[in-house]
């Protein structure tokens, strides 16, 4: 395992990537934003670019996810021997890459769409498995790595395949997480089995509501154990919100209006269980300064950085105000 001297430069660096993040006390600098080129001001002071909105978009989006991922990695690459749960957080970009290959492969065979745009891939070098520059040559792609069984697999069904690798990538990271130290992984622990409990409850609704899935089939695609709430939301009624009082996550469910038909969003329920799980990273960050918990911390909060300046550049070019993209994802500055 890492020594003491490692841990404390990680920590160390780390603190100066969060204190220059837009999470704390720096999100409300995102709440007066009225126009995609102030957020790309904001986030990249150096000389914006010349691009109409609808082309900045893209190209603004790719560099903050390019950006987090650089950060990312150079803590991880700080380590000598990064921890493996490290290395597999960090492989949580090569799952997301695969399953935009997925998609672009169902809609077009090719792969391309219409205008020759192709997926974009984010770089982890030296951790990535697949062969992205082989696409869309997905046999070549996943020759000799853990997503081969793919290849059996109905292409026509991308959401399908999308759940199975999700399950595919939190299975390996409970793998990894118990291969920890019991003193190097409490937040961590914590953190991970309650994004893996939202996930699961997250994938019931989204294959009851978007898919019409019987639940039998629903339980097996979740991740084993799924827990009593999971389970409970497979078969209550999707538009009776009375019926879930008491349920263990009933506070991450859209509120009952007077006067209004309610129906479940599970949008808006992954909205909140993103905001509680950022603020479980926030509060545990700085706890154990010297433990693995602080890097797992990081990688949570940048990617939930990556993610709110996402969907804020997104809402931007919709015409909303950073203001009511706040509103809309239920996130407290």
């Amino acid at each position: 395992m890492p020594g003491r001297g490692e841990r404390s430069y990680v920590f160390a660096k780390a603190c100066g990537i969060v204190g220059k993040s837009f999470v704390g006390k720096r999100i409300p600098r995102l709440l007066g934003l009225g126009r995609l080129s102030e957020l790309d001001r904001l986030v990249f002071p150096a000389p914006g670019r010349d691009l109409p909105e609808r082309e900045l978009l893209p190209d603004l989006e790719g560099r903050i996810t390019g950006r987090a991922a650089r950060q990312i990695l150079s803590i991880a690459r700080s380590f000598s021997k990064p921890p493996e749960l490290l290395v597999r957080l960090v492989r949580s970009y090569e799952y997301s890459d695969l399953k935009s290959c997925l998609a672009f492969i169902t809609e077009a065979p090719s792969g391309s769409r219409p205008g020759g745009r192709k997926p974009v891939f984010t770089d982890i070098s030296p951790f990535g498995t697949v062969h992205f520059e082989s696409f869309p040559d997905l046999p070549v792609m996943l020759e000799g790595t853990e997503f081969e069984f793919l290849l059996k697999k109905d292409p026509a069904a991308p959401e399908i395949l999308q759940t199975e690798l999700d399950r595919l990538y939190y299975t390996k990271l409970l793998e990894t997480l118990k291969k920890l130290p019991k003193q190097d992984r409490p937040a961590s622990e914590k953190i991970l089995t309650e994004e893996i409990s939202l996930r699961n409850i997250v994938w019931a609704l989204r294959l009851r509501i978007y898919y019409g899935m019987e639940s039998g089939v629903i339980r097996d695609r979740l991740m084993p154990s799924p827990g009593a709430d999971a389970l409970a939301a497979l078969e209550l009624p999707l538009d009776n919100r009375e019926a879930w009082k008491g349920w263990g996550r009933e506070s991450f469910l859209n509120a009952a209006h007077p006067g209004e038909s309610w129906k479940l969003d599970p949008r808006y329920f992954q909205n909140a269980a993103s905001e509680y799980l950022y603020r479980l990273a926030l509060h545990s960050f700085r706890r154990r300064p010297l433990s693995i918990d602080t890097s797992v911390c990081f990688i949570k909060l940048k990617q939930f950085e990556e993610d709110l300046l996402t969907s804020v550049a997104e809402g931007l070019v919709l015409g909303m105000s950073g203001r009511d993209v706040f509103s809309l994802l239920e996130v407290e500055p």
